[in-house]
């Protein structure tokens, strides 16, 4: 059986020049790029090229790149960094964000508001996108921080941070962005949406899982996380993950020269699955597709199904998707960020994300479109919920 795998918001396959790239730092070039001897000094060159690589990607300056362990610990970095760089925490210190974050975001904030700190978070509209007005009102004197994630992970909706970045300047106030969805699939440009932090992780774009970065736009307060020795200027101390940060070098210099090419072809073919799921399954409908989205996803409700009964069955018929946030799969409650568009338990328990990647073929589009309308079919039959008729005017 040739699986189909249309997850890659969730993991991507490392790409063989990453791999390539990689394989020296696991042999020969072991040294550590602390070491002062050549050894060291092969490997802390490989590094600071991966840190040119990498911040040519986002616009950034290399000294600007930190790497860490991934999206997570960035977030976390960032999160924390800030507002404890604020210590002592004042009674009332404030972070504006979205009800529609990952939880690497939602669940730091969360810890913070436990330590006395005030968190807003701001609704989105049926589209996913947060109200600027809403944003101007819920930033007040004691905010430190605006976090604001640049694509949702479950819908792909693209927030509008060319505003959120200009209303951060006006009130003078740290603005940071969980970017692990856009980076190395769109243009994302620090300078131009006035970002002070960015979070990205590796096994989004073709590199391994382990490895990530931070932007961190020089000037800015910011707190280490981790305490030992002076690696990263301080910020990252830990003997670096070479190979790891080889990998995510060549991972984003691979993005920026193949990145208007991939988005073009990807959105041709996740417009295809979208419009043929529409028109073959009744009653489907497609989730926030009046807001610009990421060119790779695309989020379905089937009503009368449970997303996870049919992310089984597609997966015995060959073909990989998710029900939203793979940190979550498992988790029964229905996605924080369906019910936050406005989706009821039920809808939102019957929606499924396909999300494509720079490999995924017009062929593998045109079985999915045969292998999902079958299993729905299937699935609703043996539903006490989905009314039969409901299909039979269709």
């Amino acid at each position: 059986m040739n699986r189909i795998y249309l997850d890659h918001n969730a993991t991507t396959p490392v790409e063989p020049a990453v791999l390539d790239a990689m394989l020296p730092f696991f042999s020969s070039e072991f040294g550590n790029a602390s070491s002062i001897h050549t050894f060291g000094q092969r490997a802390r060159a490989a590094v600071e090229t991966a840190r040119e690589q990498v911040a040519a990607l986002i616009n950034a300056r290399p000294q600007e790149i930190v790497f860490t362990s991934g999206g997570t610990e960035s977030d976390n970095h960032a999160i924390f960094g800030v507002t404890q760089a604020h210590l002592p925490v004042r009674p009332g210190t404030h972070i504006g964000t979205t009800s529609i974050e990952h939880e690497a975001v939602l669940n730091t904030c969360q810890v913070l508001e436990k330590e006395g700190v005030a968190v807003t978070y701001l609704p989105v509209s049926r589209d996913g996108l947060i109200d600027l007005d809403g944003l101007r009102k819920a930033v007040r004197p004691e905010t430190v921080l605006i976090t604001v994630m640049h694509a949702n992970n479950e819908l792909g909706t693209i927030q509008p941070l060319e505003e959120i970045g200009r209303i951060a300047v006006e009130h003078d106030v740290y603005f940071h962005t969980d970017a692990v969805q856009t980076v190395g699939k769109i243009p994302v440009d620090v300078k131009a949406l006035q970002l002070d932090l960015l979070s990205l992780s590796g096994h989004k774009l073709y590199a391994p899982k382990g490895i990530g970065a931070i932007f961190i736009k020089g000037g800015t307060r910011l707190r280490q996380l981790l305490y030992g020795g002076h690696h990263q200027r301080g910020y990252r101390p830990g003997t670096e993950n070479v190979a790891g940060i080889v990998g995510l070098g060549k991972a984003a210099e691979l993005a920026r020269l193949s990145l208007a090419e991939d988005a073009a072809r990807v959105s041709a073919l996740r417009d295809k699955l979208e419009q043929g799921l529409l028109s073959r399954i009744a009653d489907s409908r497609a989730n926030a597709t009046r807001a610009p989205r990421t060119p790779n996803t695309s989020n379905i409700t089937f009503p009368g199904i449970e997303g996870e009964a049919l992310i089984i069955a597609l997966d015995l018929k060959g073909l990989a998707c998710s029900t939203g946030a793979a940190c979550s799969s498992g988790a029964v409650e229905p996605s924080h960020v369906l019910t936050a568009i406005g989706l009821p338990a039920s809808e939102a328990r019957a929606s499924i994300r396909f999300s494509l990647g720079r490999h995924t073929t017009a062929a593998e589009i045109d079985t999915a479109l045969e292998i999902v309308p079958a299993a729905v079919a299937q699935l609703r039959q043996l539903s006490p919920t989905y009314k039969k008729e409901a299909s039979a005017h269709h």
